[in-house]
């Protein structure tokens, strides 16, 4: 069970909660704006630069080398077509060994940059860079995420058209003993949600309790 928090860390826990909720609308409201004024199909030159630092800084929506030289048209499209997505905020802790998926920079087969959950057993162990990278990975991904799955009209987006399928992997699991090897489908908070609009936060580690063996009920946060 991935997180059980005891009564004495409700409160915060429940205030991050609210906090990246807050954050989420506020994000979500920004880009409803950014789409109103792209689906004119006339924003000003200004606006256009406006709704492109929301793109990069807020987004963290990385436009390609030679953005700035694109034609005005070329900007509009690329820019309603990032936006006009399913939006997530994902809360992250701290790296403190637990095991599981982290916030990465994640690099797509036609060099795109995007910020990606990736999971241990996404990582080739026998590449050095990859296995040096994960090692160094800060913070820690304890699913805690809030979602907005509607356009900026109110409509429900087919999440099935964000899903990248090539993210499926092989993890290895045991039964009676035996170790076998899995064939899986895009996790769920991460290629079943690759091309979301993506923003990591940092809350604080004790709103993460894991219990995933007997003896996590022996950490300090569960005793009583």
């Amino acid at each position: 069970i991935d997180n059980i928090v005891p009564d004495s860390l409700k409160e915060e826990t429940y205030r991050f909660k609210r906090v990246i909720g807050g954050y989420l609308l506020d994000l979500q409201q920004r880009v409803a704006d950014a789409m109103e004024k792209l689906e004119d199909g006339n924003p000003t030159d200004n606006e256009i630069k406006k709704i492109t630092t929301l793109a990069k800084d807020k987004l963290s929506i990385v436009p390609p080398a030679d953005f700035d030289q694109w034609g005005r048209m070329e900007k509009i499209d690329f820019l309603f077509t990032k936006l006009n997505r399913p939006l997530r905020v994902c809360g992250m802790v701290k790296n403190e060994g637990e095991p599981g998926g982290g916030p990465f920079w994640v690099k797509d087969s036609e060099g795109q940059l995007s910020l990606q959950i990736v999971e241990s057993s996404q990582v080739n162990p026998e590449d050095p860079q990859q296995r040096e990278i994960l090692s160094k990975s800060t913070h820690f991904n304890p699913v805690d995420l809030v979602c907005y799955v509607r356009d900026y009209n109110g409509e429900l987006f087919d999440l099935r058209e964000y899903v990248d399928p090539m993210t499926g992997f092989i993890s290895i699991k045991s039964k009676d003993g035996r170790e076998l090897k899995a064939q899986e489908l895009p996790g769920l908070w991460n290629g079943a949600m690759a091309d979301w609009i993506t923003v990591f936060v940092e809350v604080p580690i004790a709103t993460f309790n894991p219990v995933k063996t007997i003896n996590d009920l022996l950490r300090k946060e569960h005793q009583a």
